[in-house]
């Protein structure tokens, strides 16, 4: 009986829950942040260029 499954790293599986729920967190605080501390839209900025030069 010859079986070639691989086994489980359990760590690394361990690892990517922690960091699911990590970013979950993350994500949850940051749609806190900008609930509470809305940032203002940026406004459309016109590109300048060199200034010419003055003889």
């Amino acid at each position: 009986m010859s079986d070639d499954r691989q086994p489980i790293d359990f760590a690394a599986e361990r690892d990517k829950r922690i960091h699911d729920l990590h970013e979950r967190r993350l994500g949850e605080v940051r749609a806190a942040f900008e609930r509470a501390l809305p940032l203002p839209k940026a406004r459309p900025t016109s590109k300048k260029g060199k200034p010419k030069k003055k003889r």
